[in-house]
């Protein structure tokens, strides 16, 4: 029998060498980022990037009937042209979930325990022993905006932090982590919330969904932590929130734009802390990214439905 051939990008596979239980059905070439591909070069599967490579069309002409895309979101894709003639588009849904729920209860935890601004020697009134304001996460309400895969990832962690968590589901379906209260819409997820996280796609229908009429509904004080796409908050209405005292502390591993120019406000801003979209990143990234995909080559040699298929005309 002929190996599938699957084409990859070049960088999201260790190597060509697949897993002893894929040789034989399916074999690995790499392909470049750029320039034209060898002639006669043909392949089933796709392997590659979120934003297209600027051979994306030449790699889909060579017979591709499946695209896997490595990254999570899909902002950035052309779903309409990767789903063209009926090929079938998955994404890496869920596959940063471990390292960038960590990350999101590494800055409510910051924020709470007031890190790293109680380190160091007293000073400015302060003794020692205090008091800093130090708080803690047990008790507080967490307001997830975003249910999927990293969504509950977080739900997890913030349950064992002894924290109550609500959460707004695009699907409106039970939750799948227990304990976690799914609500109606996004005034009941924002009520009375000590911490926000959003977890959610940026679509049409999230674009702009944290502005001035959402923070109006936030209790004061609150912690607001985006991890999802920067153009799901409103800046300006953010930095107005900041102002009255609304947004207690604002963490963000994702703005807009990306890059995030130097000297703009968020850099500047006392409580706001911008990282470099970097939450996603633990030592294990890249294998965990590829594991997802080999599963899913898996399922599509044995005939099985396939993990995190996106819906084009919905955006996810």
């Amino acid at each position: 029998m002929t190996p599938l051939r699957v084409l990859y990008h070049t960088g999201l596979l260790p190597g060509p060498e697949l897993p002893p239980d894929l040789a034989g059905r399916a074999e690995a070439v790499e392909i470049p980022t750029e320039g034209p591909l060898p002639a006669g070069l043909t392949g089933e599967v796709l392997f590659t990037f979120n934003a297209a490579t600027s051979n994306l069309d030449d790699a889909l002409a060579r017979g591709v009937r499946w695209v896997h895309l490595y990254g999570t979101g899909l902002d950035r894709a052309d779903l309409p042209r990767l789903a063209a003639g009926g090929r079938t588009v998955t994404n890496s849904s869920g596959a940063g979930a471990i390292p960038i729920s960590e990350w999101v209860l590494a800055v409510m935890l910051a924020h709470a325990k007031r890190l790293p601004e109680s380190w160091g020697e007293p000073g400015e009134g302060r003794s020692w022993g205090g008091p800093y304001g130090i708080q803690g996460l047990h008790g507080k309400r967490l307001g997830l905006i975003g249910l999927g895969g990293i969504g509950s990832a977080v739900a997890v962690r913030a349950l064992a932090f002894g924290m109550e968590v609500r959460a707004l589901r695009r699907s409106g379906g039970p939750s799948p982590v227990p304990g976690v209260q799914v609500v109606g819409g996004l005034a009941e997820v924002l009520d009375g919330a000590d911490h926000v996280v959003v977890t959610a796609p940026l679509t049409p229908a999230t674009r702009g969904l944290l502005d001035a009429k959402a923070f109006g509904l936030m209790k004061p004080g609150a912690h607001l932590v985006n991890i999802a796409r920067g153009a799901i908050v409103d800046q300006d209405a953010l930095r107005a929130a900041l102002g009255d005292g609304t947004v207690a502390r604002a963490s963000l591993d994702v703005v807009d734009p990306e890059p995030l120019p130097s000297g703009h406000w968020l850099w500047q801003h006392p409580s706001v802390r911008v990282s470099a979209h970097v939450s996603w990143e633990w030592e294990r990234s890249r294998q965990v990214f590829a594991d997802l995909f080999l599963d899913n080559l898996r399922r599509w040699l044995d005939g099985e439905p396939l993990h995190h298929v996106v819906d084009p005309a919905e955006g996810y």
